[in-house]
């Protein structure tokens, strides 16, 4: 990315989000051929966009079906997000890569310092048996970069890491565990250990391995295993290059570059209700620069007035209506 765009994004005030977000939308509709495409099927007029509830959401399914690219390039890399087939796997081309990496860096230790101070230990199995994962992409840098002996990825080596995570107890070793929920709740049901410079980090899914539980469900039983009072989460997709975390009670923060919306399950076009009201969850990531900004996501949620939202579920792709029936 060029430094036009990366020095502003990753220092974006509030006032300067609305301006910069409505910048990179007349960009990405000029230069994104699906996104414009959309925009036009929507009989959306760019010039009257003025703020960011006009601002067109691009169904996130797009990324399943069609190649969503701003300007022609060779990609650094492209991620597939998790599924069972090919067919409904989502890619996402990353122009470059140094984008994502400063990106997530700076929002890491934005929440939770540098990077150097930690043990990153990643609980991963369903993202490392497969290849082109961004989550393992951020935590591999993360934990390349914190340069910390003990930290690294974890399979099915539950005696190792129940070891590895006593020993950094004792040491007085600030730690952060992030892993798949499945994966964080079996080695919850092996070993129970008390953990008190460890923060316990939840990415979410089952993946097919367990049966799906409410986050509270999953928190209660984690809290209980590690003697916790609170246990963190991360939310990111294979459709955004920038993440959001909770230090507890499903909470999320975003960076600064990275603003959710709520759409209407009903009128999937109409966006921006009150604050506290569920709805579906509209993401604006500027990082996205290259790829698209503005995705319309299957998640449902609430947004709360200091921009921090909760994760309530998930909604029916038929439910998205006129966006899900649109074909480019």
């Amino acid at each position: 990315m060029t430094s036009k765009w990366s020095d502003k994004i990753f220092s974006v005030t509030p006032a300067g989000f609305e301006p910069m977000a409505l910048e990179i939308f007349r960009f990405q509709y000029e230069q994104n051929p699906v996104y414009h495409s959309y925009v036009n099927a929507l009989s959306v007029d760019p010039s009257i966009v003025d703020k960011l509830e006009k601002i067109p959401f691009l169904p996130i399914s797009f990324f399943k079906t069609h190649e969503i690219k701003t300007g022609s390039f060779e990609a650094d890399a492209v991620f597939v997000s998790s599924g069972t087939t090919q067919a409904g796997n989502s890619l996402h081309f990353v122009k470059d890569l140094s984008v994502y990496s400063t990106g997530f860096t700076k929002c890491f230790e934005n929440f939770y310092g540098t990077v150097k101070d930690w043990c990153i230990i990643g609980l991963l199995p369903s993202y490392l048996e497969r290849s082109n994962s961004s989550l393992i992409y951020m935590v591999s840098h993360l934990v390349k970069n914190g340069h910390h002996p003990e930290s690294g990825f974890y399979l099915d080596e539950y005696d190792k890491l129940f070891t590895t995570l006593q020993k950094l107890e004792e040491s007085g070793q600030k730690t952060l565990l992030i892993g798949v929920t499945f994966a964080l709740l079996d080695f919850a049901d092996k070993y129970s250990l008390s953990l008190k410079n460890t923060f316990v980090m939840e990415t979410g899914g089952m993946k097919g391995k367990k049966e799906e539980m409410t986050r509270e469900q999953v928190h209660t039983i984690l809290r209980k295993a590690f003697s916790l009072e609170k246990i963190h989460s991360e939310y990111g997709m294979t459709e955004l290059l920038s993440q959001a975390y909770s230090k507890g009670d499903g909470v999320f923060q975003t960076p600064s570059w990275m603003k959710i919306l709520i759409r209407d399950e009903d009128d999937p076009l109409q966006v921006g209700k009150d604050a506290n009201h569920g709805g579906a969850l509209n993401i604006i990531d500027l990082a996205n620069v290259y790829s698209c900004s503005f995705i319309a996501t299957e998640d449902v949620g609430r947004l709360y007035p200091d921009g921090s939202f909760e994760v309530l579920g998930r909604i029916d792709g038929s439910d998205l209506r006129g966006c899900g029936l649109l074909v480019i």
